[in-house]
């Protein structure tokens, strides 16, 4: 599949048309679908939904990317990774049909979910964008149940373009004639762009801090809307971000009428891997079992800004940083809000990924945004020279998703 990739990358929907035609549009098949689009909090949000969906006794498909250790874990079929049989006779019949045309793997991958969700009989749809919304691959569904858009922030500028504006258009292009678009929180900048957009095409909103609200209060968190208050546990998704995120999964699940329970359950059941996870077993917890070891996978200023002020409202503790990037991420835009609450980042390479910021690169970078740096050829390495220095420390993983799904699959 990858040697059918077009030389170079364009945004377009042509050759998702066509395979789509060919395969006698299973995105015409699909149960309910809920869009999902936003910079940050896309995939926390998504697994909100679903949590509070299954709560209420509904079959959900799931749809993310990237996956982190098992490309299975992009499709959830009815509410489980798709098995291996499945994927398999999916992509089979996605590379027959395709006839050895240019499509991105991206494209060719997103209509085997398609594929495989219209095999299966479900209640509804939960599809998260890969880039951007106009011309994501995604954005082949013509009547949705319910859009949704988390907060924009500058990222895929090469791809998006270079101002907020320009980013909520793309992110905006999710939102569907008369469809109701749930909108966290924005800046006015992108707020704006998105409620022209659905102005346009009469589509109804229901913004953050107009149409629903959301906080906490005496460590729980508080919801509100035209229906009434929802007082609930704090999400179990570790970061006070979380709590926006709670919000739009919240406004989304009562647009589709959920009741209390699959409400709490939307904040207290979600899984979200690799966004502030805490290794608490497999062979890293091994070689440091007294220092807290985390994992996060976000990888732009916006992110950096998150994980910064989270790590600053844990109980103190000396926080060591092992970072690896990719060399086309903002790096000095993610790290600078990490050097106020880090004593040290070890920078490494990231495994396998021809796109790795070299690790000398990550810690020159991160020298200049105020840390202090040094090099490591691996994680393991790293963690073990942090944890003979400081066997107590707090360590967190993070940079890149790619990362991430590397440290999962050498931790078991």
């Amino acid at each position: 599949m990858m040697r059918l990739h077009p030389k170079v990358m364009d945004l377009t929907l042509d050759r998702m048309w066509r395979l789509l035609a060919a395969l006698d549009h299973p995105e015409k098949r699909l149960p309910p679908v809920i869009h999902i689009a936003g910079t940050n909090g896309k995939g926390s949000t998504q697994a909100m939904i679903l949590a509070g969906l299954e709560a209420m006794g509904k079959s959900v498909h799931a749809y993310t990317s990237p996956h982190l250790a098992r490309f299975h874990e992009r499709i959830r079929v009815a509410g489980s990774l798709i098995t291996e049989e499945a994927l398999t006779a999916a992509l089979d019949d996605c590379y027959a049909v395709n006839d050895g045309q240019h499509i991105t793997y991206f494209e060719i991958t997103t209509c085997a979910a398609f594929l495989a969700f219209s095999r299966v009989l479900a209640d509804y749809t939960l599809l998260e964008v890969g880039l951007g919304g106009r011309l994501d691959a995604t954005n082949v569904i013509d009547s949705p149940a319910l859009t949704v858009i988390t907060p924009v922030s500058i990222d895929h500028e090469q791809y998006l373009g270079d101002t907020l504006a320009k980013i909520a258009f793309e992110k905006a292009g999710i939102v569907k004639r008369r469809v109701p678009c749930i909108v966290g929180p924005q800046e006015e900048d992108a707020l704006e762009v998105i409620e022209r957009q659905a102005a346009r095409l009469s589509a109804p909103v229901l913004a953050y801090g107009q149409h629903w609200h959301v906080g906490t209060e005496r460590g729980r968190l508080v919801y509100q809307d035209e229906s009434g208050l929802l007082d609930l546990p704090m999400p179990n998704l570790p970061g006070g971000h979380q709590v926006q995120n709670a919000g739009a999964a919240l406004a989304a699940l009562r647009h589709l009428g959920a009741d209390e329970a699959a409400c709490e359950a939307a904040v207290t059941r979600a899984f979200w891997p690799a966004r502030m996870q805490r290794l608490t077993t497999g062979p890293l917890f091994d070689i440091a079992p007294r220092a807290e070891l985390w994992l996060d996978g976000g990888h732009n200023p916006a992110a950096g800004q998150v994980i910064g002020a989270h790590l600053a409202t844990l109980p103190p503790r000396p926080t060591h940083l092992i970072c690896g990037m990719l060399n086309t991420k903002d790096v000095r835009g993610y790290l600078l809000p990490l050097a106020p609450v880090a004593q040290s980042l070890t920078a490494v390479s990231i495994p396998g990924e021809a796109a790795t910021l070299p690790a000398e690169e990550t810690a020159r970078i991160a020298s200049a945004a105020g840390h202090t740096a040094t090099t490591a050829p691996d994680v393991v390495t790293a963690l073990r020279e942090i944890a003979a220095a400081d066997p107590a420390a707090r360590v967190l993983i993070c940079g890149s998703l790619y990362l991430a799904g590397h440290i999962l699959r050498e931790n078991g």
